[in-house]
């Protein structure tokens, strides 16, 4: 018996919407991500980009579990000296909730150039609306 590789011209694409509402975070980033990659399909093959798009709406009110909300640490970096600064999750909350999303599957791609390409088809929107009503998209249940 033959194992099967998909090829790039064989690959259907698929639009998935995730509700992010009273989701712990963690596992919400664990199922989008193998959305992205394709692992959730027996037609997974490691190098070709099997995925599908990805619309996670309500990300402003994922849930982090324990104390994470005050504790987890954000950092960014201006690339000059004395330019890193630090925020908790409460801040980034407040200020661009997407941001926890994306940082939370981009944590668990893989950083090269397929992951990358993966990662692009991720769109995460703070509130309910979306504007890919035209894609139909499937709604995945928790």
């Amino acid at each position: 018996m033959k194992t099967y590789l998909a090829k790039p011209g064989e690959i259907k694409g698929r639009v998935l919407l995730f509700d992010a509402a009273e989701m712990p975070l963690g596992r919400l980033a664990v199922r989008v991500a193998n959305a992205l990659r394709g692992k959730d399909l027996p037609t997974y093959t490691p190098h070709v980009d099997t995925g599908a798009q990805v619309i996670v709406v309500n990300a402003a009110d994922s849930v982090l579990t324990g104390k994470k909300n005050e504790q987890k640490i954000y950092q960014d970096f201006s690339g000059y000296r004395g330019g890193q600064k630090e925020y908790t999750a409460a801040t980034i909350r407040e200020k661009n909730p997407e941001r926890l999303v994306r940082d939370a599957v981009w944590g668990m791609m893989p950083h090269g150039r397929l992951g990358r390409a993966q990662f692009k088809k991720l769109r995460v929107y703070a509130g309910p609306e979306h504007p890919h009503a035209g894609l139909k998209p499937e709604k995945v249940e928790a």
